[in-house]
């Protein structure tokens, strides 16, 4: 299953990251995600895939009373985190902690170069975007009691993740099989940015990476060789 959405894969991911803005990362990855609709299945299965690869991923776990607004602690969370991985479910925008937790997220994807990643779980991307259906009915009921200024900025949240190239849940395959790219494609990115001297100014290497990993079949048992050939002297 290859990245979808508005932008292109390529897109998504930094070409390269100074190392002051590697230094105030402390975790890798930032899980938003609606406790009701994903805490038992999907979102534990990727934060254990992601904890196995070695990528230091924050999930909240508290079970916070409705309405209750986000603590410092979580703030600084979301702030500190290399990426973060918003699972939109259809119950997701009828909570006011993922709103306030989304437009949070998109402030740091402007404003401290966060990589926003969105998972479309089992709905439809247009209905993000267009915040239709599930998504449609939420904010009917936010702006009978919420100030406008406040759904509105859940609103642009909502436009601005909608529009972002992620992935597209479906009952077409295993949600194992669309866990592992996730994992596979924060990993090599990871990896990637650990060396921005090597890759800097260097076009058209982030595709060959991801060929290469493809390649190597990182997490199988089984033993391959890599041969590389050049011209003599390089």
């Amino acid at each position: 299953m290859a990245l979808i959405g508005m932008e292109t894969a390529s897109s998504s991911f930094p070409s390269s990251s100074t190392s002051s803005s590697i230094e105030r990362w402390k975790y890798d990855v930032f899980l938003s995600f609606r406790g009701e609709d994903t805490r038992n299945n999907f979102m534990d299965h990727l934060f254990i895939a992601l904890k196995e690869k070695g990528i230091n991923t924050f999930r909240d776990d508290e079970k916070l009373e409705k309405g209750k607004s986000l603590s410092l602690e979580l703030l600084k969370a979301i702030k500190e985190s290399r990426f973060a991985i918003v699972i939109l479910s259809k119950e997701y925008t009828s909570s006011t902690w993922c709103l306030d937790e989304l437009a949070n997220i998109i402030t740091c994807k402007k404003d401290m170069e966060m990589t926003v990643l969105p998972v479309f779980y089992y709905v439809d991307p247009s209905d993000v975007r267009k915040q239709l259906g599930t998504f449609a009915l939420a904010f009917v009921k936010h702006e009978e009691k919420e100030k406008k200024t406040r759904v509105d900025k859940w609103r642009d949240a909502l436009r601005q993740v909608g529009n972002l190239a992620g992935w597209h849940l479906k009952d077409a395959r295993p949600e194992s099989q669309d866990i592992q790219e996730i994992v596979e494609q924060i990993s090599l990115n990871l990896k990637y940015d650990a060396f921005p001297y090597i890759t800097k100014d260097l076009v058209g290497i982030y595709s060959r990476l991801v060929e290469l990993e493809s390649c190597l079949a990182l997490g199988s048992k089984d033993v391959r060789f890599i041969g590389i050939w050049a011209m003599g002297g390089m």
